[in-house]
């Protein structure tokens, strides 16, 4: 453990005018107040705390984090409040203090719902100082570091896996490649004990049998390069042991099919003699195809800057080379902390492009589940890059769509999308997109997120954007029959209604805006009288048993089925049926033919009298169609919903019995009037037995 004078010298030596008395004090509060407590291992408990300062000193962070790893422990294991912190150490390092201690205090809730809430916490915080990240995951890393000596293995498996799903990728995704690398080998030797045994097991016999080799290649690169001119440093490593695990379950392959265990580092002065190396190496060995990934040019999102290649050594070995800049180097194995540590003047700012993405998720996330999905789909997958027809660069990751590009420039580009072409061609919206793709995303002024788009888009930014729209359209439109309902309610009550009624009804019922009385009207999560009494208290004492049909029809022309309302299955209504909806509380109005035969079953809930107004948009009916089993039934069959200017949606058999074979099929149609004709056209062709609608 660092003495309190050591960890001073540390800060002091690459941030001369750091305040020694803040720092000095911060110790010395930490060790108070965590007092004869202990950790696991019997150690000092305050000994963690300062083990967390001494990895943010190696960071060369400044004195505000240094102080909130001493300290952020203080606020939930001790007595100690922010207001003590704010008052003895000012108001950055409490507000730092306090972004950390928010994400520790959940670890109590169920599951599910402390993993989302701890996102959630995280990425508020970060988005207003990174360092609480910084500050997190160096506390994490210590945590790992010292989990062996937890007695539960239950609970170092609960660690080890958040650690792997959580933190391992948000050290990935700030660039600490180090942090990342440390904390998925120690959790993988939880969680996969045997896994890691056998890997390290074999990394050892391949040492103890290398005879120096991995020395000879590195020398042999070095060599080469040197007679090009070039001055480099060249170093060789095994591959990371969960590296190499993830690549055997990816590829299916055993140990020894894993070729590319072995791996080369060349640091070079500037970007130029990268290239020149790459040329040298290229020339004097044979490259591998598909195994090259220029970095420099494109860089990963979290600023990850090199050049990978993968050669043919001798003896067909094959070995990866990552080749960068000393400065390169320093930058991508601590990222954006090594980065900051180096920024003149203000803090670090932590609103960059991909942090930007996971608070707009959070803000568009409807519950923990969500949270969760939308965002590890944020922070996990490997990527792909795609421009814009003006040559901007976007990351996203692989199986992305045109729709994630779209969202990914832009929500409100992803919200007006029609349309889009990749590489100049016309495609579908759900086309994958691959590396180097040019997407130009074509957009409609009163264009709006589709439903559907969820069935094909990957990325929690856009996952995210389309659930909340849906969303927000969905409660207008429920809303929006409450209103017409309300209408109804109010002629009930024998008073005239007007806004200032209205408004005591609403403090009555505890809302706060009309839309959320029509809202809760219209998904019947409150019953006509319950609204009755609370417009005019003791207006239903003597009330006769509400009817189940209203005084006169409600339209749904301009709702949109799937959102305002549903569209029966068990009778498929189209424009031109008789209809009445159904309401239970909670669900959508449910829209059924008159004489469907499914309305038994739901005498118990409200009926609604429905019509479809004027000039009401097509619907999908459904035919059972039955043909003679011959060549060329089918074709018939198809032409004559192609001259009636009907898209068919589904064809399914459902009854093969020779000389027969029966069909529903789902269509497309404006009306009643319509479907009929179809109808009438089907039971006239030779080629069809019968027809009727389902």
């Amino acid at each position: 453990m660092l003495r309190q004078y050591e960890l001073v010298e540390r800060v002091k030596e690459y941030d001369p005018d750091a305040d020694e008395a803040m720092l000095n004090r911060a110790y010395v509060y930490t060790v108070q107040k965590h007092g004869t407590q202990t950790r696991a291992s019997g150690d000092p408990y305050f000994s963690h705390p300062v083990e967390v300062a001494g990895l943010m000193t190696d960071l060369k962070l400044d004195q505000e984090t240094i102080a909130t790893a001493l300290l952020h422990d203080t606020v939930e294991d001790t007595l100690a409040t922010i207001d003590d912190i704010e008052a003895n150490f000012g108001p950055d390092v409490a507000r730092l203090v306090d972004g950390v201690t928010k994400l520790s205090k959940i670890e109590q809730l169920p599951e599910n719902e402390r993993a989302a809430e701890n996102l959630r916490k995280f990425l508020l915080a970060m988005s207003e100082d990174i360092r609480v990240l910084l500050v997190k995951l160096g506390d994490r890393l210590h945590n790992m570091r010292t989990l062996h000596f937890i007695k539960n293995p239950e609970k170092r498996r609960r660690i080890a896996r958040e650690t792997m799903d959580i933190y391992a990728p948000l050290a990935e995704r700030v660039g600490m490649y180090e942090y990342m690398r440390e904390m998925q080998l120690l959790a993988f030797e939880q969680l996969e004990p045997e896994g890691y045994a056998t890997i390290t097991g074999r990394l050892t016999q391949l040492r103890e049998q290398d005879g120096g080799h991995v020395d000879a290649i590195a020398l042999a690169i070095k060599q080469a390069l040197a007679e090009a001119g070039l001055q480099v440093e060249v170093s060789g490593r095994e591959k990371h042991p969960f590296s190499i695990w993830r690549k055997m379950a990816e590829r299916h392959v055993s140990f020894e099919q894993v070729t590319d265990i072995m791996a080369f580092r060349v640091l070079t002065d500037d970007p130029v003699d990268c290239y020149r190396a790459l040329g040298v190496l290229h020339t004097t060995w044979q490259f591998l195809p598909g195994r090259f990934k220029d970095y420099i040019s494109t860089p990963k999102t979290n600023g990850y800057r090199s050049l990978h290649t993968s050669l043919m050594y001798e003896n067909s070995m094959r070995v990866e080379v990552q080749i960068r800049t000393r400065e390169m180097h320093r930058l991508n194995e601590f990222g954006f902390a090594a980065h900051w540590a180096y920024k003149q003047g203000g803090r670090p700012d932590g609103q960059v492009g991909w942090l930007r993405d996971l608070i707009e998720i959070v803000d568009a996330s409807h519950d923990a589940e969500e949270l969760l999905e939308h965002t590890r789909l944020a922070i996990y997958q490997d990527r792909i890059f795609a421009f814009t027809p003006k040559g901007a660069l976007f990351q996203l990751p692989i199986g992305a769509t045109a729709v994630d590009f779209a969202f990914a420039v832009h929500t409100d580009l992803g919200a007006q999308t029609v349309g889009a072409k990749i590489n100049g061609r016309h495609m579908p919206l759900r086309t994958p997109l691959a590396n180097g793709d040019v997407v130009e995303i074509l957009k409609g002024k009163d264009a709006e997120p589709q439903l559907s788009w969820l069935g094909y888009v990957v990325t929690g930014k856009a996952r995210a954007a389309i659930r909340r729209a849906v969303r927000q359209k969905e409660r207008a439109e429920v809303a929006e029959i409450g209103q017409k309902l309300f209408a109804a309610i109010a002629d009930r009550v024998p008073a005239r209604i007007g806004k200032k009624a209205i408004r005591q009804a609403l403090e009555r019922l505890e809302m706060e805006e009309e839309d959320d009385l029509y809202y809760a009207i219209g998904a019947a999560k409150i019953t006509d009288p319950e609204i009755m009494e609370a417009l005019l208290p003791g207006c239903t004492e003597e009330l006769p048993e509400q009817p189940k049909w209203g005084k006169s029809e409600l339209s749904i022309r301009g709702l949109t089925a799937g959102v305002g309302y549903e569209l029966a299955d068990c009778c498929h209504p189209v424009p031109g049926d008789r209809i009445v909806g159904t309401r239970r509380p909670g669900e959508k109005v449910e829209v059924h033919t008159i004489d469907c035969h499914a309305l038994a079953s739901g005498i118990d809930s409200d009926w609604l009298d429905l019509s479809w107004g004027t000039r009401a948009a097509g619907a999908v009916g459904r035919l059972r169609v039955t043909l003679y089993d011959r060549p060329g039934t089918l074709a018939d069959t198809l032409a004559i919903f192609a001259q009636n200017h009907a898209n068919v949606r589904a064809l399914e058999l459902v009854h093969n019995d020779p000389p027969f074979g029966s069909y529903e099929m789902d269509l497309e149609v404006q009306d009643v009037s319509h479907l009929n004709r179809i109808l009438s056209a089907l039971r006239a062709s030779d080629s069809i037995a019968g027809a009727e609608r389902v």
